[in-house]
């Protein structure tokens, strides 16, 4: 079958790897892809949040099946348009994908069906919002309600930084995303990301990840988009995945079926995890990035298979077989980020990386320039290793960073820490 996967990261690249290696993938496309996607598929400019476009695309390329990897064109309703065109699309429709368009919607369906998640409010204007922080008091939690591409969400141990907070989102700091904001209770606990396939009835669980949000090692300074994950995560265990399932996932989607937006997709639950009880955090409508790498790295070819059976409705047969196997990926990233950074550093070293089945350099943000592999983004490499324990995992894939010349990049040299 042709296949089109929308999206330009390292997501789409570990996606289009795991596609490539499956018998079923005659003609892998990635739209608009990157330097490192054009060597295990065609890539073709395309707006991907244009539905039309999407459509005329797939008509023109007789595109059997359609990948969407970022949230954009699913909040655009690109998933919507494929359908009603017959098109076969793994993604949720415009409105199953308020799950991650509004942080608000989500507490809302929570409360609906009893998922257990932190205390909130949802504010429209600064003024309430800030008697609200300063009669709770620290620490809260102040989210961008919108699509903030990973960053709208500030940790506030105290009153003063989260009117600091709140005045920055309403001031326009996030754009539009900012210009409605929820302020919740900061959960302790241990955060994991659980990852399960839906097709508006039928729930499967395909993985568990922990990722690492904060910029500097041990987990401090700024929000990023990611500097590396791994799986499975030991926190996410299979009594609490399970407690997962029961208390929160299911009865969110049983309730998401029930209002006539049955969810179709991966569902990418991010949990607080203490005394082993889990919580909602917020859900991704997508592959959260960089744990896509480290669980299509475990999963390989099988992932397309599911994700069929996810999109073709018969989820209830499929099932996925895991390796007892862990895998770790670190995010080389541009230095000054999350700030300002520059573009266009060249990079060495990539020939010479291995690739096979334990080892990957799935790119997230490259270009090719008088042909040389360069920077292009914030978060540009994801150095991505299995192994039979998470330390040979760690060793294979930081092993791959210090091979790599790039002087302008940087990594936490850390990933993997709680769980090691």
């Amino acid at each position: 079958m042709n296949i089109l996967i929308l999206g330009s990261g390292g997501r789409e690249h570990s996606l289009a790897w795991a596609c490539a290696q499956n018998p079923k993938c005659d003609r892998l496309i990635v739209a608009p892809g990157n330097a490192g996607i054009e060597q295990v598929a065609e890539c073709a400019a395309l707006d991907i949040c244009d539905g039309a476009a999407v459509v005329e695309f797939v008509a023109g390329r007789a595109v059997d099946f359609v990948i969407v990897g970022p949230e954009a064109p699913l909040a655009a309703g690109v998933s919507d348009r494929l359908r009603e065109a017959g098109v076969l699309v793994f993604g949720p429709s415009q409105a199953a994908a308020e799950l991650e368009a509004s942080k608000a919607f989500t507490k809302a369906l929570c409360d609906a069906c009893g998922a257990p998640t932190a205390a909130y409010a949802h504010f429209t204007e600064e003024a309430p919002a800030l008697d609200y922080v300063r009669e709770t008091g620290g620490p809260l939690v102040v989210k961008a309600d919108g699509l903030a591409a990973g960053k709208g969400v500030i940790l506030c141990e105290t009153t003063e930084e989260a009117e600091a907070a709140v005045t920055e989102m309403f001031g326009g700091a996030f754009g539009a995303a900012g210009a409605e904001v929820v302020i919740e209770e900061f959960m302790r606990g241990e955060e994991a990301s659980f990852f399960v396939l839906c097709d508006g009835t039928d729930v499967l669980p395909i993985g568990t990840a922990q990722d690492h949000k904060r910029v500097g090692e041990g987990d401090t300074g700024l929000n990023t988009g990611g500097m590396g994950a791994y799986s499975p995560a030991p926190v996410l265990d299979g009594a609490v995945a399970q407690r997962a399932l029961d208390e929160i996932i299911k009865p969110c989607v049983a309730e998401m079926a029930r209002r006539g937006t049955p969810y179709e997709g991966v569902l990418y639950a991010g949990l607080m995890i203490a005394d082993g009880a889990p919580r909602l955090v917020e859900y991704n409508v997508r592959f959260g990035d960089p744990e896509c790498q480290v669980l299509m790295l475990r999963l390989g070819a099988q992932a397309l298979d599911a994700m069929l059976a996810c999109a073709e409705g018969r989820l209830g047969e499929a099932q996925i077989t895991w390796a007892e196997d862990h895998a770790l990926t670190v995010v080389m990233a541009a230095k000054g980020y999350p700030g300002g950074y520059m573009k266009g550093t060249r990079i060495g070293g990539l020939e010479g990386l291995p690739n096979d089945s334990f080892h990957a350099c799935f790119h997230a943000g490259t270009a090719v320039e008088d042909g040389a592999v360069v920077a292009a983004g914030g978060r540009v490499l994801n150095l991505t290793a299995r192994g039979a324990s998470l330390q040979e995992a760690r060793d294979q894939a930081y092993a791959m960073v210090d091979a790599v010349d790039w002087p302008e990049g940087f990594v936490r040299r850390d990933i993997g820490w709680r769980a090691l």
